[in-house]
């Protein structure tokens, strides 16, 4: 939120709320595959050595550390003009700024992926923050400098994704229940 002009004060406390919960989400979904693995290896079918959620965390802690000489050595090497400016964007692939909306990707492509859900196991509450989420990030990604087309690009997608979901829901829920 400091990072970015304007800054936007209130979207700190939104940062820090949603990185505690996804962190919870990580926590949670690491503890659940050491379960299984575990149950795994004690019917005889799995790896006999779990992952420990620690492992993850020191992968993003080396990857933070080392980010800015890494991509010191990495320029060094011959390529294209292309991907060299890529990489050197404020909004390249050695910031926060690029990998936040890759990995949001996986949003969309989920919701791409239910597209034939059956309407019943649609949430209205999921779909309508997701909706809302990529309308509002999208304005805000054509503001913020730099400006992040790939930011552009994802809120795009989610929002359109949300809404065709959000719209089914609610035609299901009020149109064709009341006939």
């Amino acid at each position: 939120a400091w990072l970015v002009h304007p800054q936007n004060f209130l979207l700190s406390p939104c940062h820090f709320f949603n990185e505690c919960a996804q962190l919870t989400q990580l926590y949670r979904g690491m503890k659940y595959e050491n379960e299984q693995k575990l149950l795994l290896e004690r019917s005889g079918k799995g790896p006999k050595t779990p992952a420990s959620p620690a492992d993850g965390a020191t992968k993003v802690a080396f990857l933070s550390a080392f980010g800015q000489g890494l991509q010191s050595q990495v320029m060094k090497l011959p390529m294209p003009d292309a991907a060299r400016t890529v990489l050197v964007h404020p909004a390249g692939p050695f910031t926060i700024h690029f990998w936040a909306p890759t990995w949001k990707w996986m949003l969309s492509i989920s919701n791409l992926m239910d597209y034939n859900r059956p309407v019943e196991k649609v949430s209205t509450m999921q779909q309508t923050a997701l909706c809302a989420t990529g309308f509002i990030w999208s304005r805000y990604s054509m503001v913020i400098v730099p400006i992040n087309y790939n930011l552009f690009a994802v809120n795009i997608s989610l929002a359109c994704t949300g809404s065709y979901h959000l719209v089914r829901k609610l035609y299901h829920d009020y149109v064709l229940k009341k006939n």
